[in-house]
């Protein structure tokens, strides 16, 4: 007993499991997270190593080479780089994709403890950091604040942070740019000197000061009492009574010496919201949980938090990323409604009965709603990428129950009962039905395996696809002849044309017009087979010289209302002249881009050293821009647009050296955003390379379609070296260590403890006062002094010179590299600008010891096209076998497949017309078509041999089967085209992306499905009609030889 009779012969049964199945997705649906993409883990591991005080080169050489050569041993390493500049080396390890980072995050442990001997006393232990795009802010808000200011670390932690960090899936909240307080001990070094005291002393006395020490217990009469010896400071004004010296009888209290400040530490940032003085505060979520709810509930929260904050401290919203998502996920699930009433009309118009659209539908909700089920099994989430494949699966989804279904209405007309013709019709295309779900499995499947970045986003399309198609397979050989043989009635084909039944008229008449118009032109097609052929066949070479029109690009871009942007300054400029220009900056926004609604500017270094600071950009010379703009539907520029006025606008003021502006966000890169080439100029010599990235520099600046060229690592900087003369140091009785620490200590400022108020600690920290460290000759003249406490003055024993320095060595697979940068302009494709790089690099005199070569997106863009190609040709393979064991024959498959290259010409024209560039996404949209053309073939040249085998004439059956397949097969098609429909057209947030996919399938689709409905037809009449022409002529030679043997 087949599947599809018993499914008809037990019909309670079958209800009842295909409601069981959709109770479950429900189920699954209901508990899924909302996020914009699957959880990525970027397969990079971070080791940053603090070394406070030293520079770039001392570094290069203590820390990154060393960390570097152990490093290299982690196995499925892709490439190394790093990044030493002062204080901070970082080396990036970049894993294959598909690697396990806990393994190699354990592997790199591993190698670290090995060289922990060998690297410099006095630094941290380095730590190690894992990247997932969890790590990326879900949202951001700006906190201005007036008189509030010099308090709004406290304030922000007390009543925002503390309790935002309560909240369901908030991973951390992180305040930037707050200024921070500092109890500030500054010593003038006359008086010190004459007390004979240095600054490491007053760092004792106060340690040794502010104690709070346990002294045990004691027993009084029954009671048991703690003792403890508490002298810590209660108010910061304590410290002026502290005795420093008791010479001579004279009590020198701190005051005495010093001038002892409660203020703010010096700010090396200036945070601006819209002008106003403030700071960030960023929200970073916990892994696998859910962005919408967790914004919606920071969102709510805020109105009370803002309500408790003083009445100056005013908070605004950066960005948040529930917005975006819900917009795309809104616009997404409007897409696929539109789908669906768009598959039900072409049902409606094409079977004319009510009833049978009905039958069909049901296999949408039924399939869908599985997909979930695999979502839930996953932990994975609804996000953009797992509705757009919904979306694509819509119009497949049907196919497989018209077929059954439009045969089984054939049957009943010719005058069956429904149930046996339920039976009997499913019976004679089931197998082709099963086939050619196979081969959309056999094109989706492989996309599961796809490597790289593009891998992580197609996994989830390819197992929904699949998943989705099984089940609608399941349902169309199962569900749709049970539901047939109940509610289709015996008489129900023919309208009769009364009532509503009137709009049925022209469309019979079109459909009629239509089955005999494609019998007629088979006719003369296949009469006239070479012709046809021929002229097919150079259509296609034709298309293929369209391929030089079409434009590349990696990622389709798209529009998220933001833009950042990154300003340099000429180095050792202060944070405050750099804040001057940054207000200069501003005032052009407000006034020439009405759409900006918030400016976030932050000028100068970041203080804190988190391993946050150490990837972001800041310098005392940089100016790091955030603006949020009015949604997409309320204006008239783009990002892009706008980003390019911005840049004219930036090359107009002369203190810039050089800036990066980037629509759609920092973050936006991987993720629309714009595309990057860069020249990489591998070499040791600093100055060598130094010169021939500004002269790549120059003469990429010409090249059309390229922005923002600009150089990664800064120009050499002037910084002054205090050098030690090593024998005087001796003759003195002390070495460089403790000399250069002196140094630093008076400079810098020595930590000597920390003030305690409401359970938070503040710095006391000893160092010369502001004017007594303004100047070289303050340098010169600090006094040192050795063990026996006698005073040198610096100058006797070394001197202060001025040299140059990198202040930042970056390195890639263990070579110094300066790479120069460049963004691609708006609609600029990424291959052509590769192309124009290659040649320039192909031609450049490079000097002796330093490489070229091309990176960028580029990189991302070869790797993930090359895997496209071996995708591509696994899938036909796969394809071509699955039909082969079909039809148990060779041929047949190769007359089917013959109709993919048409779908490329349909594809390559719709690129063409709309000016779509090949993106990622357009070439899976390709690959997709493989499946859905071959679908028709199949169909049709089943039938065919259905009908050779009960015995008509090839030449009939050609034309018979053609014409009893024409609706199927219009339907399919148009199903499919529909469906793709909305994505083409593509409104909302979001859309931009998956456009390209429905424009290649839909013009692939229509192309092909005219072609397939004649090239088929043809083919198959010219190879069966050989083989059966050459089995006549066998008889014959046979009966021949019959008759010569018995005569």
């Amino acid at each position: 007993m087949k599947i599809y009779e018993s499914a008809v012969r037990k019909p309670i049964s079958t209800v009842l499991i295909f409601v069981g199945v959709m109770v479950l997705g429900l189920f699954s649906l209901k508990n899924l997270a909302v996020d914009q993409y699957p959880e990525i883990e970027i397969p990079q591991i971070s080791v940053i190593t603090m070394y406070p005080g030293a520079n770039a080169a001392e570094i290069e050489t203590n820390i990154t080479r060393v960390l570097e050569d152990n490093l290299n041993t982690v196995s499925n390493l892709k490439k190394l780089t790093s990044k030493s500049q002062d204080n901070v080396s970082m080396i990036t390890v970049e894993f294959e994709y598909g690697s396990d980072l806990d393994e190699g995050a354990n592997e790199i442990r591993d190698a670290v403890s090995r060289v922990q001997s060998l690297l410099p006393d006095g630094i941290e232990y380095p730590t190690i950091f894992k990247f997932s795009s969890s790590m990326m802010p879900i949202m951001m808000l700006a906190v201005t604040a007036e008189e509030s200011y010099p308090a709004l670390s406290k304030i922000l932690d007390d009543k925002l942070v503390n309790v935002l960090n309560r909240v369901d899936g908030v991973g951390a909240v992180t305040v930037m740019g707050a200024p921070e307080r500092e109890v500030q001990v500054n010593v003038d070094p006359a008086r010190l000197e004459a007390y004979n005291l240095t600054v490491e002393q007053l760092g004792q006395i106060i340690a040794a000061e502010n104690v709070n020490i346990p002294s045990g217990t004691i027993d009084i009469g029954n009671n048991t009492f703690n003792i403890k010896a508490d002298g810590e400071f209660r108010l910061s004004d304590e410290l002026r009574q502290v005795v420093v010296s008791n010479a001579g009888g004279r009590t020198v209290m701190l005051s005495d010496v010093a001038e002892i400040r409660d203020t703010l530490e010096k700010a090396t940032m200036d945070e601006r919201v819209n002008g106003q003085r403030g700071v960030r505060v960023m929200f970073q979520k916990q892994s696998g949980a859910n962005t919408v709810n967790i914004v919606h509930e920071i969102e709510s929260r805020l109105p009370a938090i803002q309500k408790s904050l003083p009445r100056d401290v005013k908070m605004e919203l950066i960005f948040e990323g529930s917005q975006e998502i819900t917009d795309a996920i809104g616009s997404l699930s409007e897409t696929i409604l539109y789908a669906f009433i768009f598959v039900v009309l072409v049902v409606m118009i094409f079977l004319g009965r009510w009833r049978a659209t009905l039958i069909i539908c049901m296999t949408i909700p039924v399939s869908l709603i599985c997909s979930f089920i695999y979502l839930f099994a996953t932990d994975s989430t609804i996000n953009i990428i797992s509705l757009s494949s919904l979306s694509i699966a819509i119009g497949m989804v049907v196919d497989d129950a018209i077929v059954v279904l439009e045969n089984i209405t054939t049957h009943i007309e010719r005058g069956s009962t429904p149930k046996e013709a339920s039976i009997y019709a499913t019976n004679e295309v089931w197998l082709s039905v099963i086939a050619t779900t196979l081969v959309v499995v056999a094109v989706f499947l492989p996309l599961t395996m796809v490597p790289g970045m593009a891998g992580i986003l197609f996994r989830e399309l390819g197992w929904i696809v699949t998943i989705v198609v099984c089940v609608s397979t399941t349902a169309a050989i199962t569900l749709t002849p049970m539901m047939s043989a109940f509610l289709l009635k015996r008489e129900g084909g023919i309208h009769t044309y009364r009532g509503l039944g009137v709009v049925y008229k022209p469309i019979d008449r079109a459909l009629a017009w239509l089955d005999n118009a494609y019998a007629r032109s088979l006719d003369w097609v296949v009469h006239h087979r070479r012709l046809t052929v021929i002229s097919m066949m150079s259509l296609f070479v034709l298309s293929l010289g369209l391929l030089t029109q079409v434009p590349t690009e990696f990622f389709p871009p798209s529009d998220n209302n933001r833009i950042a942007a990154t300003v340099e300054l000429e180095q050792n400029v202060s944070v405050e002249y750099t804040s001057r220009i940054a207000r200069q900056i501003d005032s052009i926004l407000y006034t020439k881009y009405p759409e900006v609604v918030l400016v976030s500017a932050s000028a100068g270094a970041n203080s804190s050293d988190d391993a946050f600071a150490a990837m972001q950009t800041t310098g005392s010379h940089i100016i790091n821009y955030n603006l949020r703009l009015t949604d997409v539907e309320g204006r008239e520029r783009s990002i892009y647009v706008i980003s390019d006025l911005l840049r004219q606008d930036l090359d107009r003021i002369p203190e810039i050296r050089q800036y990066t502006v980037t629509p759609g966000g920092a973050m936006g890169g991987m993720v629309g955003g714009a595309a990057t080439a860069d020249v990489k100029v591998f070499g040791y010599d600093m100055d060598v390379t130094n010169a021939v990235a500004n002269d790549l520099k120059e003469r990429m600046r010409a090249l059309p379609g390229v922005r923002d060229v600009k150089l990664s690592r800064d120009d050499l900087r002037p910084e002054y070296n205090v050098v030690f003369d090593r024998e005087r140091l001796a003759y003195y009785g002390m070495n460089s260590a403790t000399a250069s620490q002196a140094v630093r200590n008076r400079i810098d400022g020595l930590v000597a403890s920390k003030y305690r108020e409401d359970g938070d600690e503040y710095d006391i920290v000893v160092r010369y006062a502001e004017p007594f460290r303004t100047r070289v000759e303050d340098v010169e003249n600090i006094t040192l002094y050795n063990a026996q406490g006698r005073p040198v003055k610096l100058k006797e024993v070394g001197r202060v010179e001025e040299e140059y320095a990198a202040p930042m060595i970056e390195r890639e697979n263990r070579q110094r590299v300066i790479s120069v940068e460049s963004t691609l302009g708006a609609g600029v494709a990424l291959g052509d600008v590769v192309a124009e790089l290659n040649r320039l690099i192909a031609d450049y005199p490079t000097p002796d010891g330093v490489d070229l070569e091309v990176g960028g997106t580029v990189e991302d863009q070869g790797d993930a096209f090359s895997d496209l190609l071996t995708l591509f040709v696994l899938i036909v393979i796969l394809v071509y076998i699955v039909m082969a064991t079909q039809f148990e024959s060779l041929k047949f498959p190769f007359i089917i497949m013959f109709t993919i290259p048409f779908a490329f010409t349909g594809v390559f024209l719709a690129l063409w017309l709309t000016s779509t560039p090949l993106s990622l996404i357009a070439l899976i949209g390709a690959i997709m078509l493989v499946g859905i053309v071959t679908k028709n073939g199949i169909v049709m040249v089943d039938y065919m041999n259905l009908l050779v085998e009960r015995g008509s004439g090839v030449f009939d059956a050609v034309i018979a089967g053609g014409k009893s397949r024409l609706r199927p097969v219009l339907m399919t098609s148009f199903t499919t085209i529909l469906g793709m429909l909305p994505l083409a057209i593509g409104t909302g947030a979001g859309s931009e992306t998956w456009q390209p996919m429905g424009i290649a399938v839909i013009g692939g689709l229509t192309f092909s499905t005219i072609l397939t409905l004649f090239i088929v037809p043809v083919l198959y009449s010219i190879l069966v009609h050989r083989s059966q022409r050459r089995e006549q002529r066998r008889l014959a030679r046979q009966t021949a030889m019959h008759q010569a043997g018995s005569h």
